[in-house]
């Protein structure tokens, strides 16, 4: 485990200082990702978040490589799996029954307990944590953010309270939810990409039938997606989400898809066998929540002077999918590792900004081929013949376990030069 901090992990927001080197707004991934890196670089860090921890924060909890290979870097990557679920394979599972099992390095641990993890490392490096505590609006001095003001809520007898903190930089790292972003003016959309439900379930008796990260597609489903990812102690994370769930255009506006999440998750039920065993023969451990989710690097402004925007409200979910671990966790180290190059090296604000877009760019190309991967939730019948053809051919079983690993790109399976290949291969 992280050694504890001296420190009560949830400092009262009444002992918030005036000033810092970062003020890290959000202690999910993302936030937590750059505070540790900052704190471990000798940066004065303040970490926010409008909730005490620990707390939920709906999600389907799996890891996929890249999350491994961020917590690695982190240094947390042991600690993180002594509590997870170890996971061998993705089980793919299309409309029609077919399955294909492709093997990665996966884990699942439940965000309530992985984002206690990375709070409490940067608790550990040296970042101060105060909660509950919600971002208000930037402090602006000349056109540069130069701090926020943040809403408090201390004692029960002191109410809410507004405090004023002056930092070098502000990271807002607050999720998928856009009222930072608006707040401080970065929001280029102010709908979601997509949108999720999910709950816990315990069921003993499931316990190594259910030892994959399962995903299933069906055309009840579509144009989302059904999971089912086995966490310790015979729970399993349980849900389905819609990756494009705002895309429909009036005039210059996204606007929502006429989709009843509690409709397709009883759909998900009552065609998946195994989800529906799950729930009958089980005990909800937690109900089912919904959470928006923002993808492909869109929908924020990166940074501004004094600024910079991280994880999820940057879009660092994968459209396709709705992994997001690891892209927060990437992008969180990238902000704080333009910030320590910047004072090591002495660049400008400019300097530093400009380094970290950089960054999210060189990221770019692989979101926008998990967008059009996104195809098979929008066509099922993609899956059944991206699985047909993996049962008889181990090298597109291979290509598969590549996308896992970030070695193939997920676009090229359903081009249709990728289709063609389906036959030749």
């Amino acid at each position: 485990m992280s050694p504890l901090p001296s420190e009560p992990l949830n400092r009262d927001p009444a002992a918030l200082p005036a000033q810092c080197d970062v003020l890290v707004v959000g202690a999910g991934p993302a936030g937590s990702a750059a505070a540790i890196t900052l704190a471990r670089a000798g940066f004065d860090v303040v970490l926010v978040d409008q909730h005490p921890f620990p707390r939920d924060k709906v999600c389907g909890d799996g890891l996929i490589p890249d999350a491994h290979n961020a917590l690695r870097k982190l240094g947390v990557l042991d600690e993180v799996m002594a509590l997870a679920q170890p996971c061998s394979h993705v089980g793919c599972i299309g409309p029609r029954g077919g399955r294909v099992d492709v093997p990665g390095t996966l884990a699942v641990l439940p965000r309530r307990e992985l984002d206690l993890v990375l709070c409490r490392a940067a608790a550990a490096a040296g970042a101060r944590m105060f909660a509950p505590v919600r971002f208000a609006a930037t402090v602006e001095e000349e056109g540069r953010v130069v701090g926020a003001q943040l809403k408090c809520l201390g004692r029960a007898s002191s109410g809410e309270t507004t405090h004023e903190l002056r930092a070098a930089w502000v990271v807002l790292a607050t999720g998928a939810v856009p009222q930072a972003l608006l707040a401080c003016g970065m929001s280029k959309r102010h709908t979601p990409s997509g949108v999720a439900l999910r709950g816990y379930v315990r069921n003993e008796r499931m316990v190594g039938r259910i030892d994959k990260l399962e995903i299933v597609w069906h055309r009840a489903l579509s144009p989302g997606y059904g999971w089912i990812f086995p966490c310790r102690d015979g729970v399993f994370n349980i849900g389905v989400g819609i990756a494009d769930s705002h895309d429909e255009r009036q005039g210059e506006r996204l606007t929502k898809k006429e989709v009843n999440l509690r409709q397709v998750f009883d759909d998900f039920t009552r065609v998946y066998a195994p989800a529906r065993e799950l729930i009958e023969g089980g005990a909800w451990t937690s109900p089912l929540k919904g959470a928006p989710l923002r993808c492909t690097l869109e929908g924020a402004t990166y940074s501004r002077p004094g600024l910079i925007v991280t994880g999820e409200a940057a879009g660092s979910t994968y459209s396709f999918s709705g992994e997001g671990i690891g892209k927060a966790l990437e992008t969180g180290i990238l902000a704080a590792e333009a910030m320590v190059e910047g004072r090591s090296q002495s660049h400008s604000d400019e300097a530093v900004r400009a380094r970290y877009e950089a960054g999210l760019l060189a990221l770019k190309p692989r979101f926008d081929l998990y967008a059009r991967a996104n195809k098979v939730n929008r066509h099922p019948w993609l899956a059944d013949l991206l699985i047909w053809r993996a049962k008889k051919s181990e090298r597109l079983l291979r290509r598969m376990s590549g996308v896992l690993n970030e070695t193939s790109n997920p676009g090229h399976l359903v081009s249709v030069k990728g289709m063609l290949r389906l036959f030749t291969e």
